[in-house]
């Protein structure tokens, strides 16, 4: 017996990695349920690659009673109006949005990072997924906290325009195609040009400085791993289209050096350690698409502070940074909590 699962903002970028995954993964499903804006109400999208197709029902209308799941993807606003809907009809909602993940009555969750958090789901019947560069990050993190303890985390990001959706995409490809034909790059989305560029901002700034990319890959951290860890961030936009990446400097209490972190991290769920010191031993967001892996490469201790490693993370950030994760969610509640699948 499977479950009856509805994917909310199924025609989007992440929406259709969900029911991608959700096919790939062979989640235990009854019924699985495309759900969208009146915009795209009646259109027929795929479900896997198996040939099977979905037709997608309006999210006005749509009733949640009898499901047991819904995976939202559609933004803070509408995850606002109608996820509180879906929680109070029965249907457990892990949403993708940033609204919810700071909710103290909400669990933030990354399952190979702390799986335990989920049971507090029951106070509103609502899970957050975290932000796309915070999910990889913690994954890579983890098993080295639980090793030597983590003081500080210095991190630059390198985020692919598929964080800023189907819009962000189409920018950097049509930018790039007007400069090899001489046109004019206007930035719509972004607020330079991002084609053969990058834009060291990511979300509205805030009073002290930094963005709100900054301060969700800052808070989210503390809330999904340890308060205690110290957690400064510099978000770019880089001309990629997916594919996240992440220069990152960790210092610890403990003493580790890279050769025991590269023995912990190759054995660490959720990652792929490919750290070769030659030409091409390491992994770039072009090799990362359409994997599971949060992979890391460039290990190696920083000698300008006690007990200090530097690390390169990549990831598919529509798979692990959203989609993925959040159908990983949904596999630790069927398993833990609702067991209704054999």
């Amino acid at each position: 017996m499977g479950y009856r699962v509805a994917v909310v903002g199924a025609t989007g970028n992440v929406g259709r990695e969900m029911l991608q995954i959700l096919a790939e993964r062979q989640f235990p499903l009854d019924e699985v349920a495309a759900v969208a804006s009146s915009r795209s109400t009646g259109d027929v999208i795929d479900f896997g690659d198996s040939g099977e197709t979905l037709k997608v029902k309006n999210l006005e209308h749509f009733d949640f009673a009898g499901y047991d799941m819904a995976l939202f993807a559609i933004g803070s606003e509408g995850s606002k109006l109608h996820a509180p809907r879906a929680a109070a009809a029965g249907c457990t909602v892990i949403d993708n949005s940033s609204l919810f993940r700071m909710d103290p009555d909400v669990p933030l969750i990354v399952p190979e990072v702390n799986a335990e958090a989920i049971a507090g789901y029951r106070a509103r019947n609502i899970i957050a997924n975290p932000n796309c560069s915070t999910a990889q990050l913690v994954v890579a993190l983890k098993p080295l906290h639980d090793v030597a303890r983590i003081k500080r985390v210095v991190v630059a990001t390198y985020q692919s325009v598929s964080g800023a959706g189907k819009s962000g995409m189409d920018e950097l490809f049509n930018q790039s195609r007007n400069i090899f034909v001489g046109d004019a790059t206007e930035p719509h989305h972004f607020t330079k040009q991002i084609a053969f560029n990058v834009i060291p901002h990511i979300d509205s700034f805030l009073d002290d400085g930094s963005t709100k990319e900054e301060w969700k890959m800052v808070v989210e951290t503390k809330k999904i791993l340890d308060p205690k860890i110290k957690v400064t961030a510099t978000c770019v936009r880089v001309p990629v289209f997916v594919g996240h990446s992440e220069a990152v400097n960790v210092e610890f209490e403990d003493e580790i050096s890279a050769a025991q972190a590269q023995e912990i991290l190759r054995e660490a769920p959720g990652i792929m350690l490919v750290d070769k010191r030659e030409n091409g031993g390491y992994v770039t967001p072009v090799e990362c698409v359409g994997d599971y892996a949060t992979f890391v490469s460039r290990v190696r201790e920083d000698p300008t502070v006690d007990n200090g490693l530097s690390l390169w993370v990549v990831s598919d950030n529509l798979r692990k940074g959203a989609a993925l994760n959040a159908v990983q969610i949904a596999e630790l509640l069927g398993r833990r909590h609702l067991q209704k699948a054999a």
